[in-house]
């Protein structure tokens, strides 16, 4: 599992159009919302944090968000599409490698991501925070990018590749916009800010913008985000295996 867990990540590095999406196209959208968004002290309604800080953590889980559901969806659809996925299957590797194997490379991926994201917070807009916040907040982003790396498994086995895209930037868009990584569920209307509340994107930044402001998280959001990954790993899992019945 070793050797395809590092095949995986020398794949993912050297596609070049992944990299941009996943890494420099969520940093430029924090530089391009932070700067059109107020001044440096406005703050986001509801938070007591101004629009960089608030919108650093937005972009860097949705640049992890990018990392994982993306990258794995599309390219487990192709792979079983071309028959990579039946050749593994007479190897000795057992079925669950292969899906961990494809969560563990997605997560060291959506790393680089998260980091960009705060080095050009840090250095371009002067977000300061202590070094056991940026410790967390690293830790607490990354840790989640897998229930995002799981439901990209998921969608990976469920669509075909002709149907997997669609589907893809449809949850994909869905979730970012929905859930508030593109701007503040508080400017929604009421009835959407409700549904958001429920989102695991929405519990995901949550996390985070907690950090910022020296509290523990909320325990609805950990909660919310246990299940969908336990939803989105248990799909994922029974996915897998009706593949394997089907091939």
């Amino acid at each position: 599992m070793n050797s395809l867990i590092k095949l995986e990540l020398t794949r993912a590095l050297r596609n070049r159009k992944f990299l941009f999406f996943s890494v420099l196209y969520p940093a430029g959208l924090f530089l391009l919302i932070s700067s059109t968004s107020g001044g440096p002290d406005a703050k986001i309604p509801g938070s007591g944090l101004t629009v960089p800080t608030y919108m650093m953590v937005s972009m860097a889980s949705f640049g992890a968000l990018t990392a994982v559901l993306m990258g794995n969806s599309e390219r487990i659809a192709k792979e079983r599409e071309n028959g990579w996925v039946r050749q593994l299957r007479l190897t000795s590797l057992p079925g669950r490698g292969y899906v961990l194997a494809k969560t563990a490379s997605a997560a060291v991926v959506s790393l680089p991501s998260i980091v960009v994201v705060f080095a050009v917070a840090a250095a371009l807009k002067h977000v300061r925070l202590d070094a056991w916040q940026w410790a967390a907040l690293t830790g607490a982003i990354w840790a989640g990018s897998l229930v995002f790396a799981a439901l990209g498994v998921a969608i990976g086995y469920l669509a075909s590749g002709d149907a997997v895209r669609p589907i893809t930037m449809i949850t994909y868009f869905g979730l970012s916009i929905l859930g508030g990584l593109w701007w503040p569920s508080a400017v929604f209307p009421t009835w959407l800010q409700d549904i958001a509340k429920w989102l695991p994107t929405h519990a995901y930044a949550a996390l985070g913008q907690a950090i910022e402001q020296s509290h523990a998280p909320h325990t609805k959001d950990i909660a919310i985000l246990v299940a969908f990954f336990l939803l989105f790993a248990g799909g994922a899992a029974w996915l897998y295996r009706k593949d394997t019945l089907k091939a």
